[in-house]
């Protein structure tokens, strides 16, 4: 069997209409085996997740998370992605770690807002403007094609640039006002408290919270928790390994049982808006199970390419 290597040359074969349709075709096959492994060296982060779906296959992903490294201007998270046939076990590909991450990160959110979001939602605020915040600007205008975009940073300077690259965004100042002024409230950050504060929110609004990932950060406060109807991608990965969620369950401030559906009750219906008026919130764990859907599908496209 010959070895494939998969580059970001696949780019522009790819489509997020499709990407979201793995994403719902994987969650209809048995519940993915999954593992992750966190080692930590101060604020440095390495993570590798494992996961093997029967009818898909396998993958093993590894992520060096170092946030100081935009300063070296150099990635802040950089890895490898194996995929493994779940026929006969042989390595099948190594997939280019940044195409995979930026899909798969994308495509997990904008699954959520699909299904969560108004569908006249047109109004998006994007929180943070990294690598995250540009790949949830691509995504989230294949579903909403109509939308107005809000940045707002930290640096104002990064904001500013974000929105003079791109269309129909501009830049915020004040995040309160690009939270309430918002039908999608998107979070990309690294912050260790929470910036969105649950009075800020008003009936109707979608957040998708992705920045988080370690025990020790949060984007959203305990308000906007209890205000909120709870989603997370999968509960496996989200509920005991990240702060969003382990922090003020510990705290009994939330109860697991709170968390109304993940992407596995989607094909029962369960995975849905409640009412009109609800304000949803749906945490992206981004588990290695997500990343095996789309380099799944990442994978199938460039072998079509090579026919």
């Amino acid at each position: 069997m010959t070895l494939c290597h998969v580059t970001a040359d696949i780019e522009p074969h790819l489509d997020w209409n499709a990407a979201l349709d793995s994403i719902a075709k994987g969650h209809a096959l048995p519940v993915a085996q999954i593992d992750d492994t966190f080692l930590y060296q101060r604020k440095d982060t390495l993570l590798s997740r494992a996961a093997w779906i029967d009818g898909l296959g396998a993958l093993v992903k590894t992520a060096m998370v170092f946030p100081d490294n935009p300063a070296r201007d150099l990635p802040a998270v950089n890895g490898s992605v194996a995929l493994y046939s779940d026929r006969d076990g042989q390595l099948e590909a190594i997939l280019d770690f940044h195409l995979v991450t930026k899909w798969k990160t994308a495509a997990d959110s904008l699954f959520a807002a699909q299904h969560l979001a108004r569908p006249d939602s047109h109004r998006i605020t994007l929180v943070g403007a990294g690598t995250v915040a540009r790949s949830m600007y691509d995504a989230y205008r294949a579903i909403f094609p109509q939308a107005q975009f809000t940045i707002w940073a930290r640096n104002s300077d990064s904001a500013a640039l974000f929105a003079r690259d791109l269309e129909n965004i501009r830049a915020e100042a004040d995040l309160e006002k690009a939270v309430t002024s918002a039908d999608i409230i998107c979070t990309a950050t690294m912050s260790k408290t929470p910036l969105i504060k649950g009075d800020w929110l008003r009936p109707g609004q979608h957040l998708d919270l992705i920045g988080a990932f370690r025990p020790d950060m949060r984007e959203v406060d305990d308000a906007a928790l209890c205000r909120a109807a709870l989603f997370v991608d999968s509960r496996a990965t989200t509920l005991d390994h990240i702060g969003e969620l382990k922090d003020p369950i510990a705290r009994g401030v939330i109860d697991k049982a709170d968390i109304q559906a993940d992407y596995y009750d989607f094909p029962t219906g369960k995975f849905k808006r409640p009412a009109e008026d609800s304000i949803t919130i749906c945490k992206n764990g981004g588990g290695a199970h997500l990343d095996l859907m789309i380099s799944h599908y990442i994978f199938q496209t460039w072998h079509a390419q090579q026919q």
